[in-house]
């Protein structure tokens, strides 16, 4: 399967440190700790599946903030799903082809392009990164940072992430002629092993994490 990140939602104002306290709690970091009185009264401490449901229902996801429009929202994505059903063999009506896309997030036309990463997987939303590709850098950032990208991290630790890499990247590319890559958005034309294209990846990475970590939103290493 190999590695992605998917970007974790952030807290909705005012439940910041909630959000920290479910997400190590869900993490098993801690343990739901109840008090005598509740204990006495026969209370069970929460299950996995509802600290998730308290913790999904305090977040802002990620689609708003690399601003998706939403299917039922947004005229923008409403077009787009006409479009979609116009492409069809229109088997079923229309009022039955919009039925499992209400709420849906049409991340091909987000405004946030720095959310959206080149490097995806296959079967993943569009706004998830192909973390996989560090493989070919694992040379070039060290084993530290190379094991660092299959933790889960919350959004500072993810900022902090994302600057380490890419500071590996400006230095690497202003030794050997490469900084131009730092502000292009499609992979090179070269080989895959070439500098050229290990250094685009860096940079894409870092940049990715940069703008979820200073957004207040993490991610979560899947693999």
């Amino acid at each position: 399967m190999g590695l992605d990140w998917r970007p974790m939602g952030k807290a909705k104002p005012g439940f910041e440190q909630k959000f920290v306290e479910l997400f190590h709690l869900i993490q098993r970091t801690e343990k739901v700790n109840l008090g005598f009185w509740d204990r006495l009264l026969g209370k069970k401490p929460p299950s996995k599946d509802d600290l998730l449901k308290e913790w999904f229902s305090i977040q802002i996801p990620g689609y708003e903030t690399i601003k998706a429009p939403m299917v039922g929202r947004d005229l923008a994505a409403n077009d787009w799903l006409q479009n979609e059903y116009d492409k069809s063999d229109k088997s079923i009506s229309f009022e039955e082809f919009v039925r499992p896309f209400d709420g849906y997030y049409v991340i091909e036309l987000a405004e946030e392009e720095d959310g959206v990463p080149m490097y995806i997987s296959m079967g993943q939303d569009r706004n998830v990164f192909r973390a996989q590709f560090l493989n070919d850098c694992r040379e070039l950032i060290g084993e530290d940072l190379y094991e660092s990208a299959w933790e889960t991290k919350l959004a500072d630790e993810t900022f902090i992430y994302g600057q380490q890499i890419l500071s590996i990247a400006e230095k690497i590319a202003s030794n050997n002629n490469l900084l131009y890559l730092r502000e292009q958005r499609i992979p090179p034309d070269t080989d895959e092993d070439s500098l050229e294209s290990k250094i685009h990846i860096l940079y894409s990475a870092g940049n990715w994490l940069t703008f979820y970590g200073t957004r207040g939103h993490g991610y979560e290493a899947d693999f």
